[in-house]
């Protein structure tokens, strides 16, 4: 049996990635209806799960720190509806549409999910190349003008605004922000990323080739 690490409550969790939770993105942006980190609770990671790379290194930024969490392998997609660029109701399956496909939950109040954006953009780009349709949904309770003038600020190319000003794939997956899923062509998860990741770097390229081949 692999050793486990015991389930960690999000905001130590957060704490221990630099990453982001709803409670601390609504107070920056005001809304009223806060979640404890309490609430929203992760999956367990074992501890080969947890890479010593460079994101992990002494004296790297801790920005880019994160975990590959394998425990909900084969899971299928939420079922959740959030926004296309459109505005129209869309979901996780019908982005997929079958194929490889990657998820990318976000918020423009969340650092290390904004560090991430610009590589994560050239990586969209990389995917797409390779048959894998990268989308990144804001979890921003906040009017789509709003993230779009967000997004236009940063010359993003590949990377198009969907909404979930609910944050119901947040919660559906459990976890904090910024996270990102990988999904093979039956819809099938294949790990996650919690924390931020520089997406054009060998771990990302070795990710994909996962789920692209």
């Amino acid at each position: 049996m692999r050793p486990v690490i015991a389930l960690l409550p999000v905001a130590a969790l957060m704490l221990a990635l630099g990453g982001c939770d709803k409670q601390s993105g609504e107070a920056a942006q005001g809304a009223g209806n806060a979640a404890s980190a309490d609430e929203v609770t992760s999956g367990e990671v074992t501890s080969d799960e947890v890479p010593a790379g460079p994101a992990n290194a002494a004296g790297s930024d801790a920005t880019f720190s994160h975990v590959i969490d394998r425990s909900h392998k084969g899971e299928a997609m939420p079922a959740h509806s959030f926004l296309d660029p459109a505005g129209k109701p869309t979901s996780l399956a019908s982005q997929a549409a079958g194929k490889p496909f990657i998820v990318n939950l976000w918020a423009t109040w969340c650092a290390p999910c904004v560090a991430e954006l610009p590589a994560l953009d050239r990586f969209a780009g990389t995917a797409a190349g390779r048959g894998v349709t990268v989308i990144a949904v804001s979890q921003d309770s906040v009017p789509a003008a709003q993230v779009d003038a967000f997004l236009a600020e940063r010359g993003l190319a590949n990377i198009k605004r969907y909404l979930d000003g609910e944050t119901a794939l947040a919660f559906a997956y459990g976890t904090s922000l910024p996270t990102t899923v990988l999904y093979d062509k039956a819809g099938k998860e294949v790990a996650r990323v919690i924390g931020a990741l520089e997406w054009d770097g060998a771990e990302g390229e070795a990710l994909l080739k996962e789920i692209a081949g």
